[in-house]
This record gives structure tokens, sequence and C-alpha cells, in this order.
């Protein structure tokens, strides 16, 4: 996955590139397990241990969400670069 981000500052044109490639193990552990299931599960993990409070279904879109998510893909090897 790749995302190219364009702006323009100061009169200036920037371009910001970011860059994912996850590679599966095996039948099981896909390279579809640890880029959706996985975020769903430390998702679902830090719903029942109370420290995503936010109620109802949500798109991560809030840093109480998507840091802790991202923080632990990338310690499950999932990182953006």
């Amino acid at each position: 996955m790749q995302h190219l981000f364009g702006y323009e500052l100061d009169g200036k044109k920037h371009q910001i590139e970011s860059s994912l490639v996850v590679l599966g193990e095996n039948q099981t552990y896909t390279a579809m397990a640890k880029t959706v299931g996985l975020p769903v599960a430390i998702a679902t993990l830090k719903i029942l241990k109370g420290e995503i409070k936010t109620p109802g279904v949500q798109i991560p879109i809030t840093k109480e969400v998507y840091e802790p998510i991202l923080k632990e893909l990338e310690e499950n090897g999932v990182k953006f670069i």
C-alpha cells in the first residue's frame, strides 16, 4: 500500500510518501490477517479492558483509538514507512 500526499506551503509544493508492505507467513497468518484481523483484535481487547472508552461503532480517526492500535501493530511488525 502506498499513500502520496501532495500539498503546497508558502508557495512551495511538497509531497509526503508513506508505504506499507506486509507478507503473509502461511495460510493462517496471512497479510490480510495481519492488516485487518490484528487491528480489530487489538481494538476489541482495548475496549474490553476499558482503554478505549468511546461508545458505539467508530471509525479510527480519534487518537484514543488509532494511537494505541498503531503502536501495538508496530510491535507486531506492521508499520508504515
